[in-house]
Formats: structure tokens, C-alpha cells, sequence
């Protein structure tokens, strides 16, 4: 989904978007046990980036927007209270840190170790994100891409 589908003028989840959030975390706990922990995940994400700031919210959403639909193998969960993905065996792939959260200037986007990112021996672990565009939506896939690999 691009950042122009689904989104309302201020660049966040449209209403569409989030009844159908509600309805797949509902289905998740129908499925039991498994479900239900993948439910709780994916509403602590919701819950977290409901509370932030307009202008990180917008990107959180674009962000968690790309993330599911780039990488569904990854389940939404919370870390240290920010949205974040993780792979099957619970790691951390990466995460989205607002700029509230540590009162910074920008956005971060952050990969932890379980990210295939590797690239000789240096290369980068988290990228500022100050708007959405169609440039940064692609970089953003890319990565994830990558990370998943």
C-alpha cells in the first residue's frame, strides 16, 4: 500500500484501515492462545502509536502500514513501549522510535541485531525519519526487505 491508498488528509491510518486493524486483532484471538498473544501485540502497537504526537503518529502508522504488508512474517509487538516487529523466534527486527520518546528532533527507524543488514564491517542500524514520502516508503521497504533476508 502506498502512503497515498488508504490515508486521511493528516497522513495517518484512514478509519477503514483501522476497523480492519480491530477485525484481524479480533480474529487473532479467536484463534486461541497463539492468536490471542498476536492480538495483544498488534493492540499494544496500536495503543503506542495512538499516543503520540500528530506529526509521529503519522509516520508510526505509515511505518506500521509498510512493515505488515512488506514483511507479514513479522509479528507487531512492543519494546521499552515502542512499536516494534519481531521474527518468529520473538527477536527484535526493528522498531520505530518518535521523536517525543527521548524529546529528539526526528523519528527513528531502528533495526536490532536479528536484521540482515550485515554489509562489511560497518553499516547502519537506524535512520531518522522526519517525513513520509513515496522516496522514503521505498527505502523503508527496501530495508525491511533486507532485514528479513
Amino acid at each position: 500500500m502506498t502512503s497515498t491508498d488508504a490515508t486521511t488528509e493528516s497522513g495517518g491510518f484512514s478509519a477503514a484501515e483501522r476497523a480492519a486493524m480491530k477485525e484481524r486483532a479480533a480474529e487473532l484471538r479467536a484463534e486461541g492462545k497463539k492468536g490471542a498473544k498476536a492480538a495483544d501485540g498488534l493492540q499494544d502497537v496500536l495503543a503506542s502509536i495512538e499516543k503520540m504526537a500528530p506529526g509521529d503518529r503519522a509516520l508510526a502508522e505509515r511505518v506500521h502500514v509498510t512493515v505488515t504488508a512488506t514483511a507479514p512474517e513479522l509479528s507487531p509487538k512492543t519494546w521499552y513501549g515502542m512499536p516494534a516487529y519481531a521474527d518468529a523466534d520473538g527477536k527484535v527486527v526493528l522498531f520505530f522510535q518518535d521523536s517525543g520518546k527521548f524529546k529528539y528532533r526526528y523519528s527513528t527507524l531502528g533495526f536490532q541485531d536479528a536484521a540482515n543488514l550485515d554489509d562489511g564491517d560497518l553499516w547502519p542500524v537506524a535512520y531518522a525519519l522526519m517525513q513520509w514520502s513515496p522516496v522514503v516508503e521505498k527505502r523503508v521497504v527496501e530495508l525491511v526487505r533486507a532485514a528479513i533476508s
